[in-house]
This record gives C-alpha cells, sequence and structure tokens, in this order.
C-alpha cells in the first residue's frame, strides 16, 4: 500500500509555533526520506495551546522548499470559509512555487462559534451553507480551466505553473462527500479517524457515482484514500499505552475541554483516563473500527490491509496525534517499514 500524512502541526510543551513548524517541516523530510507519497497540513483554528496549523496555504510552501519530491497538500482547506476563486489562486501559485507536487484537498467544518463568525465575510442569516458542491466544482474549474465559454469566470486566469496542475482532492467523512467527489471525478479522502462507521457505505457511493472527470487534469477512473489515525510500536502493548495520550485528548474534545493545557505524556494521559488501553482487536469487522489503532507493525499492516480492502483503495493517510515529537517519527518509521515503502 501507499502511505501518506496528515500533520496537525501540535505545539511542543511550553514551545510556540515557530517550533511546531519546525517539527513539521523535521517530519515531513523523515515522511520523505521513508518514501511516503504526500505531506499534508490541516487547516485547525484557535487552537492556541494545541495546534499551530491554522493556514496550510502558508505553511505548504515552507514545507515544498525544504523537500525534494514529496507532494505536499492541505489536508483540508476548509472550503466553507473561502472564496473558491481566492482558494484556486493560492494553489496556483503554490503549483507555480513546486511543480507537479501540490495538492489541494477540499473540506468543510466548522469549529467554535467565535472563529467561524470571524472566519466569514458574509455574516448575514442567508449566509448559505448547503453550497459545498458548487465550491469545489468551481475551484476545480478555476484550476482546470473548465469554465463553458460563456460563463462569467472563464476569462479570469491564475498565475501558475507551465505544465501541472496540482491535484484536487475531495475530504470528507460521510456518504455525501464521497458522492460529491464520484459526481466531479475527483479523487476522495474518507477520515476515518473522524467517522469510521461510515466508510464502507462511502467508498461504495464514491465508486457507484464517479464519473470520469470533465477538467482535463482529474483521473479517468476513481482514485481514494483513507485516513487513519495509527499508533506504532515495536509491540502491540507498548503501542496501545502511546495510543492512550490520543484517547485522553479524544475525551477532552468530547467533553468540550479543547483549550485546556493539551496531554503531552504517556503517563499522563494514563492517569486522565484511569486505565491502559488494550490493543486494537483483529480481525475488524467492516466498518466496525475504532478511531484510533495502534499495535506493532505486523499488526498495523494487517490492520491497514483489512481496512483499504474493505474499502477498495490502496493509500493510507496516516494521522497522528501524539505529544512527543520523536515517538511521531518513531511511529512513521515503523509503518514505512510494515508497508515495504522504498526509502528515498
Amino acid at each position: 500500500m501507499d502511505l501518506s500524512i496528515v500533520d496537525l502541526v501540535p505545539i511542543p510543551e511550553n514551545g510556540t509555533a515557530t517550533e511546531a513548524f519546525e517539527n513539521a517541516v523535521e517530519r515531513a523530510q523523515h515522511a520523505e526520506e521513508c518514501g511516503y507519497s504526500r505531506y499534508w497540513v490541516a487547516e485547525h483554528h484557535d487552537f492556541p495551546k494545541r495546534l499551530a496549523s491554522s493556514t496550510p496555504e502558508v505553511l505548504i510552501p515552507h514545507i515544498a522548499a525544504k523537500t525534494d519530491d514529496i507532494r505536499v497538500g492541505s489536508g483540508t482547506v476548509l472550503l466553507n470559509h473561502y472564496s473558491p476563486y481566492k482558494v484556486a489562486e493560492s494553489f496556483g501559485v503554490l503549483d507555480a512555487l513546486a511543480p507537479d507536487r501540490i495538492d489541494v484537498g477540499l473540506g468543510r467544518a466548522t469549529g467554535g462559534p467565535v472563529s467561524n463568525l470571524a472566519l466569514q465575510e458574509d455574516r448575514s442569516e442567508q449566509h448559505r451553507s448547503d453550497d459545498h458542491a458548487e465550491k469545489i466544482d468551481e475551484v476545480a474549474s478555476h484550476l482546470y480551466d473548465g469554465f463553458d465559454d460563456d460563463h462569467p469566470f472563464d476569462d479570469l486566469s491564475l498565475a501558475r505553473s507551465r505544465d501541472s496542475v496540482p491535484e484536487v482532492w475531495v475530504l470528507g467523512a460521510s456518504p455525501s462527500s464521497a458522492a460529491i467527489a464520484g459526481e466531479l471525478g475527483l479523487p476522495y479522502c474518507f477520515a476515518a479517524f473522524l467517522r469510521p462507521g461510515p466508510a464502507v457505505e462511502a467508498f461504495e457511493t464514491y465508486h457507484d457515482r464517479f464519473q470520469p472527470s470533465s477538467y482535463g487534469a482529474g483521473p479517468e477512473h476513481s482514485k481514494g484514500a483513507i485516513a487513519v489515525n495509527v499508533t506504532c510500536a515495536e509491540t502491540d502493548e507498548e503501542a496501545a499505552r502511546r495510543r492512550a495520550t490520543v484517547e485522553a485528548s479524544r475525551q477532552r474534545i468530547q467533553r468540550g475541554a479543547i483549550n485546556e493545557d493539551p496531554i503531552r505524556s504517556v503517563d499522563e494521559a494514563i492517569e486522565e483516563l484511569g486505565y491502559v488501553p488494550d490493543p486494537t482487536p483483529t480481525p475488524l469487522e467492516p466498518g466496525q473500527w475504532p478511531r484510533q489503532i495502534s499495535g506493532s507493525p505486523s499488526t498495523v499492516r494487517e490492520l491497514l490491509e483489512t481496512i483499504t480492502d474493505q474499502v477498495g483503495v490502496d493509500e493510507v493517510v496516516v494521522q497522528n496525534q501524539m505529544g512527543d515529537h520523536e515517538k511521531m517519527l518513531e511511529t512513521h518509521e515503523l509503518l514505512a517499514d510494515a508497508a515495504d515503502l522504498t526509502p528515498r
């Protein structure tokens, strides 16, 4: 299987966003050396103590400039907040800076009510929330010159490279987002770390609804990936123990305590949970996957092969929320070995 990474860019203990970005660059360079295909940066707002990944379009060129050939992109641009034309302009420029290496992952999400309001240009009650498919279509049309001759946007142009085009992905966690990707003929990535339950149905929808892209630069056949939160260590037990930081963080989010001081050490997480997590069981039933999986390299390989077989894709996008930068690098390296990636 192919492996990629989506990075939330966690802020280190007693650290700053500057240090978080330095760590992200190191993770991207390490991923490239290990043979990963893509390195995506997430978009989250108003997490000053936890995450520094608020503007992927700013961090992407920095990471691209410090790597050689790994694809770099967004996982995701929250398109509900932005103008499709401005997103297309930004990623056209990114493609000019790093030709044939840029991915633009498009999704939507809401955060806190204050950050949502601050991000919106149109703050009226009439602001639309049902135009997601139209906005994805418009971004792709700007990038792929896909507007009809009589469309008012047909004469707009972008600063871009000579020959390449950013690869547009639809990111989501529901059959509705899968249907959008299929009908537009765009690659699709399902966020199983958010909602693993609908994954099988979503990919069935995607494959059933897929139409070859009309944009000229899209795939002729469906192309998918599944994003999974994975912790890997030398043994199943140690991997489960390290997964405690992810589980404890998840519980805080569920009870609305997202801006408390983040949990960074495994011991602190276990103390807060009151237990040591059990190893992820095998085999996994279709769609009955936990939000976070863990294991030794051989166990994780079996788990990921099961998941990819069940949804019919051959690429896994690894998400990680571990507080320890070195342990995160170790997870990525063990996963690369487990998947038989070819080091660069």
